[in-house]
């Protein structure tokens, strides 16, 4: 099925998956989201690493990856776009920001990201988003329960009433080891930083190394009394 169902069907759906597949492994939480929305599911990736995309296009050849450019990332996390473009059976969506971002310093000043990064994640990540997932009716990220605190509760499938769309965490489970054997298993793609003790990846200016043990959200927005961006409000 591929066509596009309502809110309330969604939500049932989304119910009843989260309550059956949860504990089931990761390629089977991405089978049953592939096979009840069909095109109408995506996987979102950071490109911090490659683990969730390369499991998606084992179990969904041809599967839609949403990738959000901010103009703003380093280079070693384009380098993983590049690398996952050109080895991966995947179709890589870079989706951008209604503003570039020298429209977005002329009306709001420049390193709006340094006065209000709320607002800066909302003109560059949450917009663009809820735009590109308007061809669908769920998508995947790569969220694990065991991030951080504020991760630790995060549903294997749910529906976001936010955005009337169903939201699956195939990794939600998993643990850093988990993550660290797949890579060495299938030798997946990843981001530079990370052997720099950069524990979770986001735009340039907003992200440090980790600066906590055990919460990998520790480096971001180390200026501020902020962990989200606002993606995953919710799980």
């Amino acid at each position: 099925m591929t066509w596009a169902r309502t809110p309330a069907e969604l939500a049932e759906l989304a119910a009843e998956a989260g309550h059956d597949l949860e504990g089931a492994a990761a390629e089977a939480v991405v089978e049953w989201a592939a096979e009840t929305f069909g095109r109408r599911f995506c996987v979102t990736s950071s490109f911090a690493d490659a683990v969730l995309v390369h499991l998606a296009s084992r179990v969904v050849p041809d599967v839609d990856v949403v990738f959000l450019d901010t103009e703003l990332h380093f280079p070693e996390t384009l380098a993983v776009r590049a690398r996952v473009e050109a080895t991966m059976p995947v179709r890589v969506r870079s989706i951008r920001a209604e503003q570039t971002m020298i429209e977005q310093d002329r009306e709001h000043g420049p390193e709006l990201y340094a006065r209000d990064p709320d607002l800066c994640c909302s003109l560059r990540k949450v917009m663009p988003l809820a735009g590109a997932l308007a061809d669908y009716d769920a998508w995947a990220a790569g969220l694990r329960r065991d991030e951080s605190p504020a991760r630790a509760g995060t549903p294997v499938v749910h529906f976001e009433a936010a955005r009337d769309k169903v939201k699956v965490n195939p990794l939600a489970q998993w643990t850093r080891v988990d993550v660290a054997e797949y890579i060495a298993r299938h030798d997946v793609p990843v981001n530079e930083l990370v052997h720099r003790g950069y524990a979770s990846i986001g735009c340039r200016p907003c992200t440090s190394p980790a600066e906590r043990v055990g919460d990998s959200r520790s480096g971001r927005w180390p200026m501020f009394d902020k962990t989200e961006c606002g993606l995953h409000t919710g799980g």
